[in-house]
């Protein structure tokens, strides 16, 4: 056998059929091979579907390859032969022990199984053979590795990660054997079946080894862009401060100032903004701790200041993704008429919600842990030292926000009895959460829509018990429906999460559960903003509301009207999600003259229902 024969064999030794399909027939290697490109196109474009099926054949492959080589390639196997041997027999039991227990770990074993044969290969490059597929040996084993790393790295593309890397492994070696049985149709033997036709030319030889340093450096460069792009998304990731993590010991009752710190961000003009974290419960009534800016106006005021609760939109549900993070979000592009509102005297409270900033879990969607987050900081803001607030507040809220503003008066009533609620003013408000959850699945599932039952559905389960997300995710699905969590639409991570998203959902169902039927649809229906408000309720929405359809806030007015709340609603032509709260918006000076009014008890028209 030439030496490039036994380099090549050297080569593919990590793999079980390479070895009991070498002395096949043609007719074998071409049925053999078009089934293999045919399963790795497979797990390459439905990774979810066949993870299964990928997880049987990596972990029979490991367990029979390292029985093999550890007990009959060699009489007396080197000590790195009998490691990487017994690793590869482990970690292939592991392999198929997970499938029957939990997909979710499976993906994790995969990566890992990745390294370790990156492992091997490196291996097979010191132990000897021609220079060029020595150097092949080690850059393959180094991509290996380093692709393995950062699908550990990053939970989110661990499935797609391990799904491409072998599913391209197995389309190289299905191809490989459709040309070598092909071949052998034709008369000629391939070189890795050991055939002792001819020796290929000296210049054939000098074209297959450029050949293996160009797909060299082609492996290196892709895992250093790939380590490149890790370490970009990371360093654009949001850093909470060391200023949001509780003390050890917290005080026992809700409401209570923990600390009070400087704001890093932007001021507005005519503010002065601190940062405080307290304590709150979550829907349940379970302790948390929450973070909120306090916005004070600088000039001077005799008596208690009257305070607007401001309850900003999704921004997403981990931790990073708190406003107070943010420089901007004690601005007018943040908060609507802010500086309005400073100019009146007015105090802004604006709770990040428990989850954000602080650690726990974010209430996104769940009324009653929204309303509490935000009466709480109220409460909190109360407590700094030379800080005079009135007891009286109107409630703000955008999307989210609006959604928690509407729970915040019937929260109130038991829960912070203390505070005087004197009107609510949403705009592009959640309202009916089981009916939007109803509108948003009724088509086709796309990447965006994904990540944003995600937001929803991993609060839900871990604040309620009886939601399990196994009901509604596809098995081997939870780990990136976790992980769609974790990132911030403001930041390069999100990236990762749509194309996470992308891999799963053109091809895959992610969700399989009816999201709007048992435990979750229940809960969903408790958390519909029902009311019912005392005081006056402002509304507004866009008709090009790209998010929330404006039928349901139709909905929601009809409602409100025929439970006698006391209700006046504004509906913006043409304005979408986001223009009904920008500075440019015509509703603004509304939302000013409507709240001072409530704060003053001017004769200002609150009640449309009955025109």
């Amino acid at each position: 056998m030439s030496e490039s024969a036994r380099a090549g064999r050297r080569w593919l030794r990590w793999s079980v059929l390479p070895r009991v399909l070498a002395g096949a027939p043609a007719q074998l290697l071409l049925v053999v091979g078009v089934l293999i490109v045919t399963l790795a196109l497979l797990i390459v474009a439905r990774p979810l579907t066949s993870l299964l099926l990928l997880g049987l054949y990596v972990g029979v492959s490991a367990i029979v390859s390292g029985v093999i080589e550890l007990g009959t390639r060699h009489p007396s196997p080197s000590w790195w032969t009998r490691v990487v041997s017994v690793l590869w027999i482990a970690l292939g039991l592991a392999v198929i022990v997970w499938l029957g227990r939990s997909l979710e770990l499976l993906p994790v074993a995969l990566a890992v199984l990745l390294v370790a044969g990156g492992l091997a290969s490196i291996g097979d490059a010191i132990s000897g053979g021609r220079a060029s597929q020595r150097v092949l040996s080690a850059c393959w084993g180094v991509a290996q590795v380093g692709f393995g790393i950062l699908a550990l790295t990053w939970p989110v593309v661990t499935v797609l990660v391990v799904a491409v890397v072998f599913g391209i492994r197995m389309l190289v070696f299905g191809g490989s054997l459709v040309v070598r049985g092909v071949r052998m149709l034709a008369g000629r033997r391939s070189e890795l079946d050991g055939g002792i036709a001819a020796e290929p030319s000296r210049r054939a030889r000098a074209w297959a080894a450029a050949g293996r340093y160009a797909l060299a450096v082609l492996l290196i460069a892709t895992t250093a862009v790939g380590w490149w792009v890790d370490d970009w998304l990371e360093r654009g990731a949001p850093v909470v401060d060391a200023f949001y993590d509780p003390p050890a010991e917290v005080p026992r009752g809700h409401g209570e100032l923990i600390r009070v710190a400087g704001y890093p961000g932007q001021s507005p003009a005519g503010g002065e903004v601190k940062r405080i974290l307290y304590t709150t419960r979550d829907a349940i009534g379970r302790p948390a701790v929450a973070s909120a800016l306090v916005i004070v106006p600088t000039r001077p005021h005799s008596g208690p200041r009257r305070v607007v609760s401001w309850n900003h939109g999704t921004t997403g549900v981990a931790r990073g993704c708190a406003p107070s993070l943010r420089d901007d979000a004690a601005t007018k592009w943040a908060i609507p008429a802010l500086e309005d509102a400073l100019a009146r005297g007015w105090v802004v409270v604006a709770s990040d919600y428990a989850g954000q900033g602080a650690p726990g879990v974010f209430p996104y969607l769940i009324g009653a842990g929204e309303a509490k987050s935000s009466l709480d900081a109220v409460l909190a803001a109360s407590r700094i030292d030379g800080l005079w607030l009135s007891r009286e507040i109107v409630v703000w809220g955008h999307s989210q926000g609006g959604h928690a503003a509407l729970w915040a008066e019937p929260v109130a009533a038991d829960y912070a009895p203390t505070l005087r609620i004197r009107g609510t003013a949403v705009l592009s408000p959640v309202t009916d959460t089981a009916a939007l959850a109803d509108e948003l699945t009724k088509g086709d599932t796309n990447a965006l829509l994904s990540v944003v039952i995600a937001w929803v559905l991993v609060p839900y389960a871990d604040t309620y018990p009886e939601i399990d997300l196994g009901d509604y995710v596809a098995p081997g699905g939870r780990l990136i429906v976790r992980e769609l969590t974790q990132r911030c639409p403001s930041e390069p991570g999100a990236l990762v999460s749509v194309v996470a998203a992308l891999g799963v959902s053109e091809t895959t169902p992610l969700y399989t559960g009816d999201l709007t039927a048992g435990p979750f649809g229940r809960r969903l229906a408790q958390n519909e903003a029902k009311g019912p408000w005392q005081a006056p309720v402002l509304l507004t929405w866009g008709t090009a509301d790209e998010v929330i359809p404006p039928d349901l806030q139709e909905d929601f007015v009809e409602k409100a009207c025929a439970q006698g709340t006391r209700l006046r609603w504004v509906v913006m032509q043409g304005s979408d999600h986001l223009g009904v709260l920008l500075p440019p918006s015509r509703f603004l000076p509304t939302l000013v003259r409507w709240t001072d009014a409530r704060f003053t008890d001017a004769d200002d028209p609150v009640d449309d229902c009955g025109r």
